[in-house]
């Protein structure tokens, strides 16, 4: 049941004016100058840190203070349990061919896939943000309390009840529903990522009935009316990614923006083939070619394989090979600076909620 105060209360527990989140987007894709745009107009914004090393954690926080003195978010991936990797012939000999015809050498794992999430939590620390989000999972109890005792909010990510009375019980202060909608990573955790597949407007409502903190409601939400309709469920706040990824401000190479602006509904499905985990993308000849083979190594493994040519895609601005990241929304993204995107955002929201009332 919508709770007409629930919005009030927890975008002044943020310091914010409005509600609204911009999703962090690991990759590169929000950097600090969309972060700071989106908290300068009002809303939250988040970095997406998860593949950052420690020092340019601190650097890119950093950055955004430059810019604003307003609340923000860090993000980062929870650690995962230990995979024994696969065998990365077929991968590799797939990837090579995508290499040459980009001018690279051939590809090679990297030792280590992701960066030290020990030290990520200290640089996090150190420049302490209003908030410390996270998906993939739960981290250590000792990392939470961590936050906490320094006044930092921790946010989970869900996809199901069960995942988020989990995150309940591990004393997080608010949950993000991620419904299937949602493009980029899937933030499952608990069971199958078949289980995780809900959607937004059936999430939303069953997650607030089940757990006591803030629901914050995400996938597929691009304007006023998705947003209303969060609220009406019981949201206390929405997240949007794809729907900041055309801004001006955003990381995203120009040939991904031309794409999305051409994308409609059935554009984006989930693959494995980036990262090894299931995410949300338009699927080019990379992710085609990669699943047709069989060739998709574990998390983090995958990532480790393809982030060298799709680094170098971006940059060529080449989409054959690039990560796509777009969620079902698509079709109402829209181009233009972040904070004339957030304004918009509570126009609409406040129209939208008007016509209910009558």
């Amino acid at each position: 049941m919508m709770d007409p105060q629930a919005w009030r209360r927890f975008s002044e527990r943020l310091g914010v004016a409005h509600s609204i989140i911009q999703a962090p987007m690991a990759g590169g894709l929000t950097p600090p100058e969309l972060v700071a745009a989106v908290s300068e107009a009002g809303g939250l914004g988040s970095l997406g840190a998860a593949y950052v090393q420690p020092e340019d954690i601190v650097q890119q926080a950093r950055a955004v203070r430059s810019l604003t003195s307003r609340p923000y978010a860090i993000n980062l991936f929870a650690p995962q349990p230990a995979v024994a990797p696969a065998d990365p012939g077929p991968t590799l000999a797939i990837l090579e061919r995508f290499h040459a015809a980009l001018g690279l050498p051939p590809p090679v794992i990297p030792a280590t896939a992701m960066p030290d999430f020990a030290k990520q939590v200290e640089a996090v620390l150190d420049v302490a943000p209003t908030v410390f989000s996270f998906t993939f999972g739960i981290p250590p109890a000792p990392v939470l309390e961590a936050f906490r005792s320094r006044g930092i909010l921790v946010v989970g990510t869900a996809t199901n009840v069960r995942e988020a009375q989990a995150l309940e019980a591990a004393g997080v202060d608010a949950i993000v529903a991620q419904g299937s909608e949602a493009g980029g990573h899937r933030g499952s955790f608990g069971g199958s990522f078949e289980a995780g597949m809900v959607g937004t407007m059936a999430l939303v409502p069953q997650m607030v009935d089940a757990v006591r903190v803030p629901v914050i409601a995400s996938g597929g939400i691009m304007d006023g009316r998705g947003i209303a309709a969060a609220r009406m469920l019981g949201a206390a706040a929405v997240q949007l990614g794809t729907a900041f990824l055309r801004c001006q401000e955003s990381s995203a190479a120009a040939a991904h923006k031309a794409l999305l602006r051409e994308a409609r509904d059935e554009s984006s499905r989930i693959t494995r083939a980036f990262s090894g985990r299931p995410a949300r993308a338009i699927p080019n000849e990379l992710t085609t070619t990669l699943e047709e083979a069989g060739a998709i190594l574990p998390f983090p493994q995958q990532h480790g394989a393809t982030r060298t040519l799709r680094a170098a895609s971006s940059k060529q601005n080449d989409t054959r090979f690039m990560a796509l990241w777009a969620g079902q929304g698509i079709g109402l993204s829209r181009e233009g600076p972040a904070a004339d995107l957030v304004r918009a955002l509570v126009a609409e929201t406040d129209a939208a909620l008007s016509a209910v009332r009558g």
